[in-house]
């Protein structure tokens, strides 16, 4: 690494968040040099499943609606400027999602989630059972009602952020493997850039994006409070099972992708930074893959893995700028971290480059935790 001490930004963390806002940065004209602690885009990025929906699993992800919303509406330009500059596809579909209802109240459980997609601006669309089995044969006929999410979308997350990295080095970000970010340098009240490995390197903006990792760098864990949660996930593949749709219930998601591979997942446990496969994770995910879509017993195994997801302590992401000068922080994007790529690189690059953003922000700065913490010490 030596002699490669200066750039106008320096991001910690190689995954799709910091490969994306390296991208938009070196296209805004800035040099950027971004730093992994292996090999780029091999963490969460890799290991997920690639679902775009803006939809909220739970109460507490309502604040997420918006701009996942936005994020969303960016991904057809998104794709389409990453697959010309790094000449590679990306396995977006533009398929929608049918989400599975099961309950004897199937109808008031249908009225209300409809209800709520729609009150948050999100299209939603009851299904009786027997017109979502029209749409998806593959689905049990167990089901006593469905939701159509029309507008949402899946992406192929690996091979997305590998050719987001590669049309970043296009437009000529450095990124450094096995290149890890220890601490951030600090000069009294500013942030001047990382020490990797030991040495300084200097900066006038520094980004940590260095997904659950990222409160492990020195310097960030009041900022980014964030601890990784495993999701266990299987690749299928079925044959002559045809699934067109993200195919969703209570308990898994399956994801159809171009190749003919069909995802299962993903459990979310806490387990420290242990990625390891267990015979209860997996189980898990293949009951519930029957339940959904009996005709998948059938299918073979064809891959299995776990990966870590960021997530901070209130579930919502954690992206902006410090109170220290030249640092921003994002990270924290638990089960979202694919579909809030675009947005996240472009609020950072109009934070940047313009000190203004298009999109209120406010609910994800990283100074509630720090704040929090003050608080609780005071």
């Amino acid at each position: 690494m030596t002699g490669m001490k200066n750039f106008d930004v320096v991001i910690a963390g190689g995954g799709l968040i910091g490969g994306a806002i390296a991208l938009e940065l070196a296209r805004a004209g800035l040099r950027v040099g971004v730093f992994d602690r292996q090999q780029p885009g091999k963490e969460a990025s890799w290991a997920s499943a690639g679902i775009l929906s803006p939809a909220p699993e739970n109460p507490a992800m309502i604040p997420l609606v918006s701009l996942g919303q936005a994020s969303l509406q960016l991904y057809p330009e998104f794709v389409a400027t990453v697959e010309e500059i790094a000449d590679q596809r990306v396995g977006f579909r533009e398929k929608g999602t049918l989400q599975g209802l099961f309950s004897k109240d199937a109808r008031s459980e249908l009225s209300t989630i409809v209800a709520l997609h729609h009150g948050l601006g999100l299209r939603a669309e009851p299904l009786r059972a027997e017109d979502a089995l029209d749409l998806e044969p593959a689905l049990t006929d167990q089901i006593e009602a469905a939701v159509l999410r029309p507008n949402e979308a899946s992406i192929d997350n690996r091979a997305l952020t590998d050719a987001v990295l590669e049309a970043g080095k296009r437009s000529g970000v450095e990124i450094f493997s096995a290149s890890n970010a220890d601490a951030v340098w600090r000069e009294g009240e500013r942030c001047a850039g990382l020490i990797v490995r030991g040495e300084k390197v200097e900066a006038r903006w520094t980004i940590v994006a260095a997904g659950c990792f990222s409160s492990s760098i020195e310097g960030i864990s009041d900022y980014a409070p964030v601890r990784p949660a495993k999701g266990q996930m299987i690749a299928l593949r079925g044959g002559n099972i045809k699934i067109e749709r993200v195919l969703w219930s209570e308990h898994i998601y399956l994801v159809p992708r171009n190749d003919g591979r069909i995802l299962a997942g993903a459990t979310v446990e806490y387990a420290g930074f242990d990625k390891s496969i267990t015979a209860g994770g997996i189980e898990k995910i293949l009951t519930a893959t029957r339940e959904l879509a009996p005709a998948l017993a059938e299918a073979h195994v064809e891959e299995m893995w776990a990966g870590l997801r960021p997530d901070s302590p209130d579930h919502l992401p954690i992206i902006g700028p410090t109170d220290i000068e030249g640092l921003v922080i994002a990270t924290g994007h638990f089960r979202s971290g694919i579909l809030l790529a675009p947005i996240t690189a472009q609020l950072v690059r109009e934070w940047i480059t313009l000190q203004r953003v298009s999109v209120d922000w406010e609910r994800f700065s990283p100074l509630r935790f720090a704040e929090m913490k003050k608080g609780i010490t005071a």
